[in-house]
Parts: C-alpha cells; sequence; structure tokens
C-alpha cells in the first residue's frame, strides 16, 4: 500500500506470507484502498472505531515469511480463478501484489535445516527489522496466518514459537491468528509480557465457532438445557489438509469445545469431526447437530449449515487485527489484549466467551484507543514515534524464516530477556551472548 510522506506507514509482517489468507489480506486492501471495493467485514470501518486513530488501509505495507515459492500474484490468479478473488482483481492489483512479493523471505526451519532455535529467530528478526529500515516504517505488526501446525511434544521450540519469539526480539506487536502454539510456549509467555509488547490470539473465529458463541448463550438465557452438540467440518486448501494430522485438529477443536463450555457452562456431549475434502479448495462447510430439552422435557434439535470462504471470512479480521495491534503499541499498551477476544477461539487473557459481551469489550477498548497518549512513552519494545531511519546501504540484513503450510507461514517463537526495548529506532544492539 502506499501513503502519502506526512502520513507514518506501518508494516504487516505475514507468516506465510504466500498462503490463501495473506494473500487475500493484500490483495483485499489494495482493492479497498483503490476504492474498487467497499470495506465489508472490517469493524475497524465502522463508527466506533472512526476516532480511535487507527492506521489507515492506504498506510499498511506488507511483508512476511513462507516455506512457500509461489509468487503472491500466481496465486491471487489461482484465487481468483475459484472465485475467491473477483474476476480482475489480481490484475487491478497487481502492483500492490508485486510489492509484497518483493518483501516475503524465506521462512522456516526447511527441511536439512542444521541452523539453532537462536540462529532461527535472529535471522528471522533481522528480516522483520530490514522490512522496517528498508520501507521507513514507524512500526510493525506480525501476524501469524499459517496452517495449523501439530501440539508440541517436548520443550522444543515449534516453528510458530520461533516466528513470534522473532516478533517479540524485533519489537513488534504479535497476533496469532491461528491455534498453533506460538507465545503459548511456556519459554515465551512470560517474556512477551515483561517486554512490554501487546500481543493477541489465537485462532481466529470465522465460521462454526463465531455461530456457536452466539447460540450457546441464547440456550443458557432461555433456560433451555443442551443435552448434545456434535458438528461436522469438510474443507479443502492447505488448512484441510493440515488438519488431516490428528494432532493439528485437536488443536483446531479445542477452542471450539471452550466456548461451548464456558457459555453454557457445562461440556455436552458430542464432539467436532474434521475432514479434508480436495475438491473444496478454499471453501468449507460446517455442520451442527445440537439436541436440547424444553419445557416439561421435550426433546428438540437444532441443526446449523454453514458455507463460507475461509480467506474471505479472515482476511478482514487480519486487517482489524493488524490495525488494533499497531494502535495498541502506538498507545503504549502492552501484554495480552484480551479486549481483542471477539475475534478468537481461544482468546489471551480474562473475558467472556458470548458474542455479544465480547463485542461490547471490543467497543470499549475502540474508545480507549481515542485517548490522548499518556507521556513518558511506551514501555518495553516499539518504534520510534515517526519512520526509521534506513540503513547505510538499505540492504537486506536476514536469510530470513517462514511458514508452515498453506494458508500462511508457520510460527511464532522464543526471545531473549535481553532483547533491546529500543525496538528499531536505531542499529540493533550487539546480541552475541543472546539466549531465546
Amino acid at each position: 500500500m502506499s501513503a502519502s510522506d506526512s502520513t507514518p506507514r506501518v508494516g504487516v509482517w505475514l507468516i506465510g506470507a504466500r498462503g490463501s489468507v495473506a494473500t487475500t489480506v493484500v490483495a483485499g486492501c489494495a482493492a479497498m484502498t483503490a476504492g474498487l471495493h467497499p470495506p465489508t467485514g472490517l469493524l475497524t470501518e465502522t463508527p466506533p472505531f472512526t476516532e480511535s486513530g487507527l492506521p489507515a488501509l492506504s498506510s499498511l505495507v506488507f511483508g512476511g515469511h513462507d516455506t512457500l515459492d509461489c509468487p503472491l500474484p500466481k496465486r491471487a490468479e489461482a484465487l481468483a480463478a475459484g472465485g475467491v478473488l473477483p474476476h480482475g482483481l489480481p490484475t487491478a492489483v497487481s502492483a500492490e501484489l508485486a510489492a509484497a512479493e518483493r518483501e516475503i523471505r524465506p521462512g522456516g526451519p526447511l527441511p536439512g535445516d542444521t541452523r539453532s532455535d537462536d540462529d532461527l529467530i535472529a535471522a528471522f528478526a533481522a528480516d522483520i527489522r530490514s522490512f522496517v529500515r528498508r520501507c521507513r516504517l514507524s512500526r510493525a505488526v506480525v501476524v501469524n496466518v499459517a496452517s495449523t501446525e501439530p501440539a508440541p511434544t517436548g520443550d522444543a521450540l515449534p516453528p510458530s514459537s520461533l516466528y513470534a519469539a522473532a516478533a517479540l526480539r524485533a519489537g513488534c506487536a504479535y497476533v496469532n491468528f491461528t491455534p498453533s502454539t506460538g507465545l503459548h510456549h511456556p519459554l515465551l509467555r512470560q517474556q512477551a509480557e515483561s517486554l512490554g509488547l501487546p500481543f493477541a490470539g489465537r485462532d481466529g473465529k470465522t465460521g462454526q465457532t463465531l455461530l456457536r458463541s452466539v447460540l450457546g448463550p441464547m440456550f443458557t438465557q432461555r433456560a433451555l438445557t443442551v443435552r448434545a452438540w456434535s458438528g461436522t467440518n469438510l474443507l479443502g486448501g492447505g488448512d484441510g489438509a493440515s488438519l488431516a494430522d490428528p494432532s493439528a485438529a485437536a488443536a483446531k477443536n479445542a477452542g471450539k469445545e471452550r466456548v461451548l463450555a464456558d457459555t453454557l457452562g457445562t461440556t455436552p456431549e458430542g464432539e467436532v469431526h474434521i475432514d479434508d475434502v480436495p475438491a473444496l479448495g478454499d471453501w468449507k462447510t460446517a455442520w451442527d447437530h445440537i439436541a436440547f430439552d424444553g419445557f416439561l422435557g421435550t426433546r428438540m434439535v437444532l441443526q446449523t449449515t454453514w458455507q463460507g470462504c475461509d480467506s474471505s471470512l479472515a482476511a478482514p479480521l487480519v486487517l482489524d487485527l493488524a490495525r488494533l495491534a499497531a494502535r495498541a503499541q502506538e498507545r503504549g499498551l502492552s501484554g495480552p489484549l484480551s479486549e481483542l477476544g471477539f475475534y478468537f477461539k481461544d482468546p489471551v487473557g480474562q473475558g467472556p466467551s458470548a458474542l455479544g459481551e465480547q463485542y461490547g469489550r471490543l467497543v470499549g477498548f475502540a474508545e480507549r484507543l481515542r485517548e490522548e497518549r499518556s507521556g513518558g512513552g511506551q514501555r518495553g519494545g516499539g518504534f520510534a514515534d515517526g519512520p526509521v531511519a534506513e540503513g547505510a546501504d538499505g540492504a537486506d540484513v536476514g536469510s530470513g524464516g517462514g511458514s508452515a503450510g498453506d494458508s500462511g507461514g508457520g510460527g511464532d517463537g522464543g526471545v531473549s530477556s535481553s532483547v533491546d526495548s529500543g525496538g528499531l529506532a536505531g542499529e540493533p544492539a550487539d546480541r552475541s551472548g543472546e539466549q531465546w
């Protein structure tokens, strides 16, 4: 995206930058900025947010990590052929897609990669710092939109946690839109809070769980007893392939079940089955069968069917979250942004699970962001208020890390307690003795 020289530009660094969700984010932002399409699905473009000081869509600059090598323009053409993007949009926003493609760096770890966790984190963080300097950005937000990874075993950092650690080391706000571990790894969570950086997640709420967060409170408020709640998900694309792994599917389903337990006050019988149907591509169908008791024990059933395009459902949420996280860091907020629970199946921090209550907290957060920033600067990491000076030669300074899946690169990760708090205001400090 482009903005006038007087408008601070904000980076959105996407983990899984060549995936379907990331491609839809970049193309969609370009289309809205050019006035080609309205901002349907973007809460941050509705009245409660207009005075919150959010970065303009036209000020966003995209880059990221990925292990895939399909160029962004080519991926956009494939999405248009599948009906995910409007016909002709890839051509209309080809310049923006090409600009984002130039800012994508190799992800990892790839098979045969012998680098240590700290080496990978350092390389990924260097890519992000270089992106901010090269594009003269005021700050950047790292957003994980990778395909779901299996739950980690042992103490090793999974790819999602490596990327999250790199975000922290680079002084960036962080959003985990996936159910992957990210900052939930025990080695990282406390360090994330101590660095004074805002973070949000996890697992974007786009379809079946969105409905559950509405229907669950309805049954409770009407004093109807839910006996069983079963569901089936049919989906293709990268997510379908990754969720064919039982451990990855278990991580996904945990958030779905949490919503029911929180809103119903009990865990009903039944479970969710996820089936990979490659022929569906980027489209998914979610079916729920809810058995409940009415007055005098009369047994009844509610069935719902949700058919949607995963990337189109996710993209506006990713843009909302990037803008809100960037503004939160600018305002000096830090730690878990629990007010953003509206967007997630398994939100960080404490908060309600009912969608209506979550929306109320989100609107309250928008009002909080309107307040003038208090004196004394922001705590912990982050960037200077103005654009960061470019390095002497403007060269890239890292080899990059990246994605583990189709809809986005792969992860979040460890960070050293010796991370400098100045973010990118100057050259990075010597980190030769740093531990992740």
